[in-house]
This record gives C-alpha cells, sequence and structure tokens, in this order.
C-alpha cells in the first residue's frame, strides 16, 4: 500500500537532490550531462559570502530570518488566540459563520492577497482603508506610504501572512481542544471556575503539545519567508529590508543565469533549516515537551 507513497516521495523529493550537483559545478545549461560540467569544489561556496554577493546573500538572510520571526510569533500567539475564543463560543451558527470567514483569506490566490494588501496600505484616495482607520482614531494625523517606508515593510509580510493564514491555522488547535476530556470541565465547574480559569488551566496546558510539535516544524521554515509578498510588494525603495533569499535565488539564479551561485545558496538554507529543527527539538526534549523524534 505505502508503495506509491515511497516512489511519489523518491522521486519528487529526492531525486531532485542530484541538482545540487550544480553547486560543485561551473554550470553551463547548454552542457547536457552534469559529469562533462567543470566542476570547481567548493568555489561557489567561497564566492557566496564574498564580495557583492557576500553583502547581498547576508542581507537576504537576515531579511528572511527577522520576517519569518515576526510572522511566527504573531502567526502562533494570534493563531492560539483565536482558537481559544472560538472554543468558547457556544452558538454553533455563529461559530462556524466566524470559522468560514477566518478561513476565506486562504483560499486567495498570492497575486490577489498582495493587491488587496497594497490597496489597502495605500494613501486614502487610492482606497487605503488603513490610513483612513488611523486618522480617524487620530494615531495618525497625516496619511503614511507605508510600502514606500523600508522601516515598515517586515511588519507588513508578518501581518499580510496573519491575514491570509490565521484562520487555516486555528484548524489544528480547535482539532487538539476537541480531544480534551470534558470531564475536566466539568470539575472545574463544580469547583466554580470561570472560562478565563478554564482556558487558562485546562485548554492551554491540553494543547501544550500540538503547540511545541507545530513550534518545531515552524522553526524549519524560518528560512523561508515566502516570496509573493516580498516580490510584488517590494521596491527599489524598500529593497534593502524586502530581499529575501528566495528573491536572491531569482535575482542572481535565473536573471543573471548564475545556477551554480543559487543552487549554493538554497543548499545553504536546507542546512541552516536542518540546525533550526533539530535544535528545536532538542530544547523541546531538554525542557520536558513533546519531540518530534
Amino acid at each position: 500500500m505505502s508503495v506509491p507513497l515511497v516512489l511519489y516521495m523518491l522521486f519528487f523529493s529526492y531525486y531532485p537532490l542530484t541538482g545540487w550537483s550544480m553547486a560543485f559545478q561551473n554550470y553551463k545549461p547548454q552542457i547536457r550531462s552534469i559529469w562533462e560540467q567543470e566542476w570547481v569544489g567548493f568555489a561557489n561556496f567561497t564566492k557566496l559570502f564574498q564580495g557583492l554577493y557576500g553583502e547581498q546573500f547576508l542581507r537576504s538572510v537576515r531579511n528572511t530570518f527577522g520576517q519569518s520571526l515576526l510572522t511566527l510569533v504573531l502567526g502562533t500567539f494570534c493563531a492560539i488566540g483565536l482558537s481559544l475564543l472560538i472554543n468558547e463560543v457556544r452558538h454553533m451558527g455563529f461559530k462556524r459563520i466566524v470559522q468560514n470567514i477566518s478561513y476565506l483569506p486562504h483560499f486567495l490566490s498570492w497575486i490577489i492577497a498582495t493587491g488587496m494588501i497594497a490597496t489597502a496600505l495605500s494613501l486614502p484616495s487610492s482606497g487605503g482603508i488603513i490610513n483612513t482607520v488611523l486618522m480617524n482614531l487620530n494615531i495618525i494625523s497625516e496619511p503614511i506610504a507605508f510600502l514606500q517606508k523600508p522601516e515598515y515593510f517586515w511588519w507588513i509580510v508578518a501581518f499580510g501572512n496573519l491575514w491570509k493564514s490565521l484562520g487555516w491555522n486555528t484548524i489544528i488547535y480547535l482539532a487538539a481542544m476537541t480531544a480534551i476530556d470534558p470531564s475536566l470541565y466539568e470539575a472545574a465547574d463544580i469547583d466554580g471556575a470561570n472560562r478565563y480559569q478554564k482556558m487558562c488551566w485546562i485548554t492551554l496546558p491540553s494543547i501544550k503539545p500540538t503547540i511545541v510539535i507545530l513550534l518545531i516544524m515552524a522553526t524549519g521554515q524560518l528560512l523561508q519567508s515566502g516570496f509573493e509578498l516580498q516580490y510584488f510588494l517590494g521596491g527599489s525603495v524598500t529593497a534593502e529590508m524586502a530581499e529575501n533569499i528566495d528573491i536572491f535565488v531569482l535575482k542572481y539564479g535565473i536573471q543573471l543565469r548564475d545556477y551554480s551561485l543559487a543552487t549554493v545558496a538554497g543548499i545553504m538554507k536546507t542546512g541552516v533549516s536542518f540546525v533550526f529543527v533539530f535544535a528545536a527539538n532538542y530544547l523541546a526534549g531538554k525542557l520536558g515537551s513533546e519531540k518530534l523524534i
């Protein structure tokens, strides 16, 4: 029964890894055989960290890590908070409406999503609802061109991902909450606990293993902050804070046809992600929490 899945994994997940050989070559697409390429050892790895390439790559690593960390922290806390609130809703009709509305952005393509985010962040004369709301609340006195301010870009990425994925990310937490023993809540009711106390002392501790496992898996994505938001919303003004590793690979791998350098960047990204996952897994074990392995 598992043979098709194993073949699928081998063909689509492991066979493409043979392309990593380009990292050790001066790869030329016109030469079809990988064995006839010029082998250069670790020269491309050295090139990635030196000179202008080095500055660009380290900047893209910083941006990727910063954007991903903000997205992870904001996404995790908000998803847990929304899950707790939805779990407390007793009217099933209202609960389903809230869930469906929160899930809808997940099904939008990133092209549509970035267009909506760009419009929301534009000036009031262009339909920028964020500026309109902030001015009506007297938080700001004049409109802000958010997409022209590099210092806001990481937050735009984090809140953009939050808006698109928040509802979808609550599914696993809500599923974990359904497995909590109802007798625990009944005992808490007898003891006079209110809803807030039951959330803090029963619900949250019960879903702690799920939270830890999802956090461990998410640490492997810390160097994958996405591509579409940064590519479509970033510009020359915000490039210093917008360009992440994926855009670096596109710019120097595809546009400049330096495929070997782009492959090295991809390998470094994968290697660091492995380190993050195993470090988080080890730390979770040391703290007495659930582990992946």
